[in-house]
């Protein structure tokens, strides 16, 4: 039986991994394992991969600014676990100052791959068209808000939330830098708030690790770490041991 074969000449089932085998819930914390590099994706081993997150985040911003390309060679490799594609903003901790329009094709050039999008609440106006074609794919896609200086007021958190829903997002995703115990502990009460769609939240900075684990046990359905040598956020863990100290707190 003849088999799908994309643009660039693989074939498709190599990458698609059933949604139903991936699940989001407030009960079931997962862990992202996020390259920093092109390098570090290239020279990953798919057991090691498996053993230490639950979805893959390939950032096209990084790919794209290293190797002026981003195609399926390099993640070919990563066959058995779901793929979530990032194309960062550089106002968000982009790798460069990509326009709207160049990320949103670096996006557009994976879906058949994707389990996961992750677009930002305030590129949601450009990318409109993206989004459409993500609903009417069934795609899931992530909502993503970062301040790389503060934790924001509440009414912020809450109001970018808010655009996340009416968009359309699955996940609301908001990442800040922390500066106290108390900001974490507001991080962590936003978490449980009902905010009308599945959240994940994280700290930046030397809060950061145990700001994550605090995230997760109060509902993060994506706790991001790193794979490889190069962290993609201020105090990210490394996604192996993210995982097992998840684990290990959802067992207690």
């Amino acid at each position: 039986m003849p088999q799908a074969v994309d643009a660039f000449g693989f074939n498709r089932h190599l990458f698609l991994v059933p949604l139903s085998k991936f699940f989001l819930s407030t009960h079931q914390p997962q862990v992202v394992g996020s390259f920093g590099s092109g390098s570090d994706l290239q020279k990953s081993a798919l057991c090691d991969v498996l053993s230490s997150c639950d979805i893959v985040e390939i950032r096209l911003d990084i790919l794209h600014t290293e190797q002026g390309f981003a195609t399926p060679n390099s993640w070919s490799h990563l066959t058995d676990i779901p793929l979530l594609f990032t194309a960062r903003r550089s106002e968000e901790g982009g790798a460069a100052s990509l326009d709207a329009e160049t990320r949103m094709n670096l996006l557009r050039e994976t879906l058949d791959h994707a389990a996961l999008i992750d677009i930002e609440v305030a590129s949601i106006p450009e990318m409109t068209n993206l989004i459409e074609e993500l609903r009417e794919r069934n795609i899931p896609w992530i909502a993503s808000y970062h301040d790389f200086k503060k934790l924001p007021a509440n009414a912020a958190l809450k109001h970018a939330a808010q655009k996340a829903k009416e968009a359309g997002a699955k996940v609301f995703k908001a990442a800040a830098m922390l500066a106290t115990p108390d900001d974490m502990a507001r991080l962590a009460e936003f978490q449980l708030g009902d905010h009308g769609l599945l959240v994940s939240t994280m700290g930046m900075g030397p809060l950061a690790p145990i700001s994550r684990l605090l995230c997760a046990q109060s509902g993060s359905v994506l706790n991001y770490g790193y794979i490889g040598d190069s962290p993609t956020a201020p105090g990210q863990w490394d996604s192996t041991f993210l995982k097992l100290a998840i684990s290990r707190l959802a067992a207690m």
